[in-house]
């Protein structure tokens, strides 16, 4: 069976998933409730004989059968996912398990999209998988940084218990064509700002880094290290290793956009990690992966997308 169910399939990193699989090959079977995900970015594949759209939210069970699984669906947002945190939690461990044991029945692999975030605020830099983090478990992030953290366990729980074949990959910041308007990251706040020429605005003094990854490059690593044999379980970190300030970064989109914008200072909010930055050694090793999208490249592509949705 080629048939891959990609849950959170009409989000970011998703929908690119789902053109990606079917340009390999695959029947592909597109999963979102459309809490975040938008019909806008699956629009363009939606009449593809091999991709069928599922409307459902992971938190109830689903009974389809398929060779692989990616769970995507939640909310990876600090807009988003504060906005609704008990459902965030829930998205996160009732949709691991039930996603867990749909790959129990269908005898399926499965990728579990986990998050940089399971680190939190993290005191090693740059991060190894070794690495335990340094979470606040009662936080206003907790919600997704806890429910991340759990949904891990539960892999590895199904994994070790029944044997389901598990991979587990940690998603470092990623952007590009098909982010959300409202999404409230960094480069979408920064882009809108800019070309609206409004002041953008920069919580903290702007020193805080971070580590962009173009979504073309996050999925060509998902897929190889899905491909990989069932012994490799995981955790990987996936993302970029180019570090930049918030300050250099905002700097950067004035420049490619032509904007005037101006800066603006703002507090810092609760929990704000002040630099991010993954060890992809591993996944090196494992599929000699490495980002080939220079940040100059991804932003010109993703300020083209913005440009369109906003005409």
């Amino acid at each position: 069976m080629k048939r891959v169910i990609v849950t959170g399939g009409a989000g970011l990193i998703g929908s690119h998933l789902c053109r990606k699989l079917l340009e390999q090959g695959y029947d592909v079977v597109c999963v979102d409730n459309f809490y975040t995900g938008s019909k806008h970015n699956i629009a363009d594949i939606v009449k593809n004989p091999y991709f069928e759209l599922i409307t459902h939210d992971v938190e109830e069970s689903l009974m389809i059968n398929a060779s692989m699984i990616y769970n995507l669906a939640c909310p990876a947002s600090p807009v988003h996912y504060q906005k609704d945190p008990v459902k965030t939690v829930r998205t996160s461990v009732f949709g691991a398990i039930n996603m867990l044991e749909l790959a129990k029945k269908s005898n399926a692999k499965i990728l579990q999209a986990s998050t940089s975030e399971v680190y939190g605020d993290p005191a090693v830099h740059p991060q190894p998988e070794s690495y335990w983090g340094n979470v606040n478990p009662v936080g206003l992030r907790s919600c997704y940084d806890e429910g991340k953290r759990c949904a891990e366990t539960l892999f590895f729980d199904y994994w070790r218990q029944y044997g389901v074949k598990i991979k587990v990959a940690r998603i470092f910041n990623t952007y590009g064509p098909g982010m959300s308007v409202d999404d409230g990251r960094v480069i979408s706040n920064f882009i809108l700002q800019a070309l609206r020429n409004e002041d953008i605005t920069i919580y903290g003094d702007g020193s805080q880094t971070r580590c962009f990854c173009f979504v073309d490059d996050m999925v060509d690593a998902l897929i190889k290290f899905m491909d990989l044999g069932d012994e490799i379980t995981g955790p990987v970190n996936v993302g970029d290793i180019c570090e930049i300030s918030m300050k250099e970064l905002a700097q950067k989109i004035i420049s490619i956009s032509g904007s005037k914008s101006g800066i603006k200072y703002l507090p810092l909010p609760e929990n704000d990690p002040q630099r991010r930055k993954p060890d992809i050694s591993l996944i090196e090793d494992l599929v000699s992966w490495k980002p080939v999208t220079p940040l100059d490249v991804g932003l010109e592509e993703t300020i083209k997308y913005f440009k369109e949705i906003q005409s």
